[in-house]
């Protein structure tokens, strides 16, 4: 048997993975990394730990092991083992490959956080058996990775694949990226959690004040919670949120038209309730004739461990 670490590495922890041959994640193990963001070979130095904790805890040692990939936030140029720049790291140019090869002896393959997890969802997930598919992550962002016949497509300077920067709202609400009317200004986990407080401001007598009892407790499934309820007001924030996220969609199915387009997040857990009012927006809003075969809509399977496998197995884009 064959075995890869994949690492996920964030401004907060670092996660690594021993995963073998057939996909599965065999041990997991996760260390701080908020007190040496900044320090590039202190990060280097976590992740070479924590993948010795992921080793041990399987009963194995580096030498078991083929290559190691990092799924890592920013722009990441895969043949330089470069992080160009990662904003909540610190990390402007950074040559993490170089790091972490130095300190673990085996070959480290890098990329985007984002683009893993959607490659760990082709090869072992709810697109596994498509070649042409597109991830979207709903969070406190928007988070995308385009999968191009079976490969990770981030473009010429490795910056591609930002699905929640494209604008459906011209001059509309304020995005982080300094745009307005971005999707995910109207169709991330943060800004329906943003909408539904508005709601409740503006409609003292709506339920969902009732659900969510104060204003701080608002999250993801406050305005879902409402609408089940029958709430007029909750139901209009839910169908807002969800006419936004549909022609974001729509959009990203007439650019690339996948094979199969997948959802990522929290909000996932509503599952068909989600799902069923974006086939509609699809069905009516993609180019296409009747028929032709249409994309196919579906949430994520792996959750965190996408990104795991993803990276572990970089190396067959890469070597």
């Amino acid at each position: 048997m064959k075995y890869y670490i994949g690492i996920d590495l964030g401004g907060t922890f670092v996660k690594a993975g021993v995963v073998d041959e057939n996909y599965n994640i065999v041990a997991k193990a996760s260390i701080d990394s908020a007190d040496v963001v900044g320090d590039a070979e202190k990060v280097a130095d976590r992740m070479a730990e924590c993948a010795r904790m992921a080793l041990e805890k399987a009963n194995l040692t580096m030498d078991d092991v083929e290559s190691i990939g990092i799924g890592a936030p920013g722009s990441v140029d895969p043949y330089t083992g470069m992080i160009i720049y990662a904003n909540n790291l610190k990390f402007l140019n950074t040559p993490m490959r170089a790091y972490l090869e130095a300190r673990t002896g085996k070959k480290i393959y890098l990329e985007n956080d984002a683009n893993v997890a959607a490659y760990g969802e082709v090869l072992a997930g709810a697109a596994k058996g498509y070649k042409e598919a597109i991830v979207v992550t709903l969070g406190t962002g928007v988070g995308g990775g385009i999968i191009i016949d079976g490969k990770i497509y981030s473009g010429f300077n490795h910056f591609g694949g930002e699905l929640g920067h494209m604008v459906i709202v011209k001059d509309g609400r304020q995005c982080t990226c300094g745009r307005k009317g971005c999707v995910e200004a109207y169709s991330s986990a943060t800004a329906l959690i943003k909408m539904t407080k508005e709601a409740m401001e503006a409609h003292p007598e709506s339920k969902l004040w009732e659900v969510a009892g104060t204003l701080d407790a608002v999250n993801g499934k406050t305005a879902y919670d409402a609408m089940r309820l029958g709430d007029k007001v909750g139901t209009e924030v839910v169908d807002y949120f969800v006419s936004h996220l549909g022609c974001a969609l729509a959009n990203y199915v007439n650019i690339f038209q996948p094979e199969i387009l997948l959802i990522g997040g929290g909000i996932c857990k509503e599952g068909e309730t989600l799902l069923a009012p974006l086939r509609e927006i699809l069905a009516k809003e993609t180019y296409g004739i009747a028929g032709v075969k249409a994309t196919t809509l579906k949430t994520c399977a792996l959750g965190n461990d996408a990104g795991t496998i993803g990276a572990a197995f970089l190396w067959q884009i890469y070597a």
